[in-house]
């Protein structure tokens, strides 16, 4: 007799929205990325975290990856089986490129008005990093995984 487990199918959530590269598309998309976050029933803790990186990678898309009369897109993946939630904000500045090797536990001065953005990334973020995005563009990305009560990524899935 063959007897076979059943198998739930895994469905991966997607999201992808063009913003106008300004303050407003910014808000936008942290108001959206909410939405979707509610609607695809991340758990909570993920998804203020998550809610936090998508704005400051919007910001930093409308601040300085600013290209005049170009847009930034807003994509979000949800991966319900692992929990791996994956923000990636494109803009179209290629030639400004942060990265996630920087020191980025140093603070800007205490005068400074930016400069904490990526601090905060890293912080929130378990893993985050940037790629071109031809022909001039570039993707800064992050990933949020649900974490144990020691604040460390849930590794059981793997």
């Amino acid at each position: 007799m063959n007897v076979t487990t059943p198998h739930t199918p895994t469905t991966v959530r997607t999201f992808a929205q063009q913003l106008s590269s300004t303050r407003r598309g910014a808000r936008l998309a942290r108001l959206l990325a909410v939405a979707e976050f509610r609607a695809w029933e991340v758990s909570p803790s993920v998804a203020e975290r998550a809610e936090h990186i998508v704005a400051e990678l919007a910001a930093n898309a409308t601040l300085h990856g600013r290209v005049q009369g170009r847009d930034f897109r807003l994509e979000l993946r949800s991966e319900p089986a692992t929990g791996l939630l994956r923000i990636a904000v494109t803009d179209a500045r290629g030639d400004r490129f942060p990265s996630p090797s920087a020191d980025f536990t140093t603070l800007p001065d205490a005068e400074s008005e930016s400069g904490r953005g990526l601090l905060l990334v890293t912080a929130l973020a378990d893993r985050w990093g940037t790629e071109p995005y031809p022909p001039s563009g570039k993707t800064v990305w992050a990933e949020v995984f649900p974490r144990l009560s020691s604040g460390a990524p849930d590794d059981r899935s793997a």
